[in-house]
């Protein structure tokens, strides 16, 4: 159940308004200073308090008087992803257009909130998601295990969303457009720290354009709640989860290509290849007789086949990231209307 108080009352027209969701868990050290640097061009604040031990809620309710800002608890812990999407109906409920989402450790600058926003006001975009490895000055600056463990996680991603086009996929600093949330399986979506991974790939199923935003993290004295070893095992079976769905979906299900094609012919004859060549190279070594040309051949050949077709599937996939707007809810606000804000 969610306990929703709110400071003051919605006056902003619908296409205007801006929301920022901030989900909290032993986020009191940094929350005050992240809800000040909010800047005018947003309307409302949610600070979603996911049962955290350090009551960051009642710490906002008494010494944050900002009259945009709205709190909302949650009895117990759900996860981030519960606390975005109860921040996210919320927002929707008092009328936003587009809704930010922002963590609360201090991390991320809130004066870049009009930049994810603005792709998505322009008709660019359905969801913009951050990118700290865009600028290599920048990548100096983080901890060594953030990159390596970023760089693995964003190719596993990608072949898992399908947004090939993608980096720093657990980056938690996003915007996306109200309308795309009405689409969004809200039941579905992991609600953990799998949340923006699996966003990423809910958002490919429903075809919506997804671009980076570049920008630059803050690393202070702020605890990570992720391990390496949920992101080893947990997070490794739920992308393999999640890459399966959206090639039996986009492949299967809902078209057929030459690139279905290619992918069956590929794995076919991939592992022919490999089992056949595995049995002949047992049976070279109980009979201690060598395999012929033609046999190796046999062998050889529908891997190099299998791999090529494989290939092909791969560079389909890649050309397929989606590149137009899923939602389009803002015809009246042109660039230079966003720019001249």
């Amino acid at each position: 159940m969610n306990q929703i108080s709110k400071f003051s009352p919605i006056t902003t027209d619908l296409y205007t308004v801006i929301a920022v969701v901030i989900p909290c868990y032993k986020v009191s050290k940094h929350i005050l200073g992240v809800i000040k640097r909010i800047g005018p061009e947003v309307q409302l604040i949610y600070i979603v308090d996911d049962a955290c031990p350090e009551r960051t809620a009642d710490l906002v309710k008494q010494e944050c008087h900002d009259p945009r800002v709205r709190i909302l608890r949650h009895e117990k812990n759900r996860g981030v992803g519960a606390a975005v999407m109860t921040g996210y109906q919320a927002a929707m409920g008092d009328g936003a257009s587009v809704i930010v989402k922002v963590d609360g450790d201090g991390q991320m600058d809130p004066s870049l909130i009009f930049d994810f926003v603005a792709p998505i006001l322009n008709n660019e975009a359905d969801y913009t998601k951050g990118n700290r490895f865009f600028d290599p000055d920048d990548v100096k600056t983080m901890p060594t295990t953030r990159i390596l463990g970023n760089a693995i996680l964003s190719f596993i991603s990608k072949m898992s969303s399908g947004y090939w086009n993608i980096f720093d996929p657990t980056n938690g600093y996003t915007a996306i457009s109200a309308d795309m949330v009405r689409y969004l399986p809200e039941t579905k979506i992991s609600k953990r720290f799998f949340f923006e991974s699996d966003m990423l790939f809910r958002l490919n199923i429903l075809k919506a354009k997804v671009i980076d935003i570049p920008m630059k993290a803050k690393y202070g004295d702020e605890v990570s709640n992720l391990r390496i070893s949920r992101v080893l095992f947990d997070f490794g079976s739920k992308h393999f989860r999640n890459f399966i769905k959206r090639i039996c979906y986009n492949y299967f299900l809902r078209d057929l290509s030459l690139a279905s094609i290619q992918l069956i012919l590929g794995l076919f004859l991939l592992f022919f290849g490999i089992a056949f060549g595995s049995w002949q190279w047992y049976r070279s070594i109980q009979t201690d007789v060598l395999a012929s040309a033609g046999t190796v051949m046999l062998s050889a050949l529908p891997i190099i086949i299998g791999v090529q077709f494989l290939i092909g599937f791969l560079a389909y996939d890649i050309a397929s990231v989606p590149s137009s707007m899923r939602s389009r809810r803002f015809p009246h606000i042109t660039k230079k209307k966003v720019s001249d804000s």
